[in-house]
């Protein structure tokens, strides 16, 4: 991995079984992303995108090649040691919200916290403190099915940066949203990744969310490529 990198995939290669066939995913995909980095990986729906994020965090085992994610190498690790990796170093963000029904905000955002044995006593005052970044201060009782759908995001947001991950992945994290909840959204995001210091990867099929990221990358036919410097 290079120095600092905190993912580093070299010559991933991935398939697919559908029907009686197999369709291959990722083809000789190497992808760096450096702390603090926000890199958007743009394609279009099947194009392997989630996969991607799947394999970065040791969810999906590769065919072939080298994924190394915040210094583990997820290709060698075992079970305990990946989940061991995404309880404690990364955070994520879906299109879908994720919140559980039963619990209140405070409780979703806490709940990470709660899995990686944190104290109440750290705890608490950290759930606190990211609903007041996230402008849900006056919500950490409510459930989540009386919030709004960009509200909704927000917490997830605050979930995914409870445990103070090294790295933030994101799959399509304003799919569900209005122009106006997806601005403020990513808006967010972003202030709070810079932050915590944390490295950034969204998959997504959204031009506006991939412009808001220091580098784009572009998934298709299994390979990436079209990298575009922002602001070039």
């Amino acid at each position: 991995m290079p120095s600092g990198s905190v993912v580093s995939l070299r010559n991933v290669h991935k398939s697919v079984h559908e029907g009686r066939g197999t369709r291959r995913v990722l083809a000789g995909v190497d992808l760096d992303v450096a702390p603090g980095e926000a890199v958007a990986v743009l394609g279009r729906s099947g194009s392997g995108k989630s996969t991607l994020l799947n394999l970065i965090a040791g969810i999906d085992d590769v065919d072939d090649g080298s994924v190394l994610t915040c210094g583990v190498d997820v290709v060698q690790a075992d079970e305990r040691q990946r989940a061991r990796l995404r309880s404690e170093r990364l955070g994520f963000v879906f299109q879908a919200f994720h919140l559980l029904p039963t619990l209140t905000v405070a409780e979703n955002v806490a709940l990470p916290l709660e899995l990686a044995g944190v104290a109440r006593s750290v705890a608490e005052p950290r759930v606190r403190e990211l609903l007041a970044r996230v402008g849900l201060a006056d919500r950490a009782a409510a459930w989540p099915d009386v919030l709004s759908g960009g509200e909704q995001q927000r917490v997830a947001v605050a979930r995914a940066l409870a445990t103070q991950p090294q790295l933030l992945l994101c799959d399509e994290p304003t799919g569900n949203l209005d122009d106006a909840a997806s601005t403020m959204v990513l808006d967010l995001l972003h202030e709070l990744r810079r932050a915590h210091g944390a490295a950034l990867v969204v998959v997504t099929h959204s031009a506006s969310t991939a412009a808001s990221c220091d580098r784009q990358l572009q998934l298709d036919g299994g390979v990436l490529h079209g990298l575009v410097a922002k602001g070039s």
